[in-house]
This record gives structure tokens, sequence and C-alpha cells, in this order.
């Protein structure tokens, strides 16, 4: 068997005996004389590249890709006879720790803290005797109302972090419950959950079903003074509502590390909203135990077992 790792990031996953591994450059489409490959390892390939070979593979039995969301991977169009298996799970602790970072920073206000300081200005207003909870802001995550919207493997690593902060934490998920120790409602309860959050954290995946799943009304929904965070993907925020409701100062402050069009484009009104964070898609980028995955999922392969993160088509 012919395995391809891309050469996007370093790979020495074991492999079992007949196993070859070849690491192809992802920049290009998989070259002809690898087109013979069992298996494609995915991790930064453009979709256009993947979409060129896909059919070209005639012995292609499973696609991995590291990515948490498979959109790429689904949006190639591989037969349906292809496996494919996702990297959830590879991205746990790098998102939570950029979320995290991203929420610290809008409760305790460094963006208009860096303004100051490039101003040269001391801003008293910021520091100094402060009230714990004052009338219209949040400064603070002790007794913050936190809502997760896509309460998965990354919302259940973030949670407890909120939590041990004082935050107290309510996940959206697919199903209703407890999971993970905290309460799971499904976005039929969406609306009325929204009304009394303090920060909003995103991480849903790119599906017809998400896309602007945050749009003008559910904005309209938050109280002014909530915070909006994304780490999830681009598509599922309504920006032209987004944009509008911190001009009008409808919502307080939001923080996106992902935009519908990667990278933004230098017109586009993100750039200039007020009291907006912009990362350039840097809260993931370094998966966490990719060899272990790849290994345990080859091994699954060869041995007719089921695979770890199967992708639902």
């Amino acid at each position: 068997m012919k395995l391809l790792l891309p050469d996007s990031l370093p790979l020495d996953p074991t492999l079992p005996e007949g196993v070859e591994a070849v690491t192809y450059d992802v920049s290009a489409p998989v070259p002809d004389e690898h087109l013979d490959a069992e298996a494609l390892v995915v991790w930064g390939n453009a979709v256009d590249d993947l979409a060129t070979v896909s059919g070209r593979m005639p012995g292609l039995r499973w696609v991995q890709t590291l990515a948490a969301g498979p959109d790429a991977v689904l949006a190639a169009g591989f037969p349906g006879s292809v496996l494919l298996t996702s990297g959830t799970g590879l991205h746990d602790r790098p998102v939570t720790e950029h979320a995290l970072a991203l929420v610290l920073s809008l409760v305790r206000r460094l963006p208009a803290a860096t303004a100051a300081q490039t101003a040269h200005r001391w801003a008293d207003e910021l520091g100094g005797l402060q009230p714990l909870h004052p009338a219209g802001a949040v400064t603070t995550l002790l007794d913050a109302r936190v809502l997760v919207w896509g309460f998965g493997n990354i919302g259940q690593t973030l949670a407890p972090l909120l939590r041990r902060l004082g935050a107290r934490v309510r996940g959206i998920g697919r199903s209703a419950g407890e999971r993970s120790g905290f309460p799971v409602v499904t976005e039929h309860d969406l609306e009325a959950e929204l009304g009394p959050t303090d920060v909003l954290v995103m991480i849903l995946p790119s599906t017809a079903g998400t896309r602007n799943a945050l749009d003008a009304a559910r904005l309209a929904a938050l109280p002014s003074h909530a915070l909006v965070v994304n780490v999830g993907r681009g598509s599922t925020v309504d920006e032209p509502a987004l944009v509008a409701a911190l001009a009008e100062g409808r919502i307080a402050g939001a923080a996106l590390d992902v935009t519908a069009v990667e990278p933004l484009p230098a017109d586009s009104p993100l750039w200039d909203a007020p009291n907006l964070l912009l990362t350039p898609h840097a809260a993931g980028g370094r998966p966490v135990g990719a060899d272990a995955l790849i290994s345990a999922n080859l091994a699954a392969l060869l041995a007719g077992e089921e695979l770890r993160n199967p992708v639902e088509r």
C-alpha cells in the first residue's frame, strides 16, 4: 500500500509492514506518479487541487484530513467508495487556547488599551479603581454568562477553563442534556439563551445548515453589552449584519479568527468595524497527535475495522 503524506508538517506515523509512505507537495495536485496511492493524508491542500485528482485515483480507499472540519475534502468530490476521516480532537487544545485569549482580550479591554498605547495616552478609564460589574459592560468573567455554540470536543475543552475563571457556562449542541458536566440545549432554544448571554463563543463547522447561523435576528437577540467570539468557520456569521450591529452599538464587541473569505480582502468592512478584533485564522494550524491518529486509522483500515472520526456524507 502507498500512503501519501503532506509536506505541510513533519509526520512520522507508525507504518505496518508493506506500507510505503511518500511525502507530496500540498501546494499542487498529487503528481501523476502517485495517483496509484490507496491512502491520502490532507493538510493545507487547496480544494481545487484535491478536486483535480479526486476522480483520478482508482485505488484510493481512504482520505484522512488533519483539519477538524472536513469541508475541504467534502467539497473535493471524492467518490463515495472512499472513506473520509477528519482531524477531530487534534485541535482541541490549540483552538481552546486561542478562543480563551480572544475572550479575555475583549473582556479585559486589551484592544482599547492597545489603542491608548499607540496614542501614548495613559487610559485612566481602563485602570485604577474599577467596579467589578459596571453597568452596561462585561469586564470580568466572574459570574459572566458564557454561551458556547458548538459544544463538541473544543467546546468541552474550553468550558472548564471558563468555569474556573468564574463564568457560568452553557452549551448549544445537536442534542440537549448534560455534556462534560455542563448544561446543553439545542438550537430550538437558542434565541431564549441569547437574551441573557454576556459572551457568545462560536465553534461551528461549515455546513449548509450553519451558513450565516449568526444572522441579524440572532444578533438582535443579544443584549447590547454582549461580546461575540468566533473560532469556528467564517461562513457561520452574517458579516454585514455583524458590522452593522457593531457600528450601531447593538453589541459591545467581537473577535473573529475566521472570515467568510480568507485571506480577508483589503476592502472588507470588517477591517474598520468598531470594537472588532481580528486574527488571521490563527487558532488552529497545529494538529496535536496527528501521527497517532494516522497510525491508528491506517491499522484499522488494513484490519477491516472501523476508523476514528468517520465523516458522514
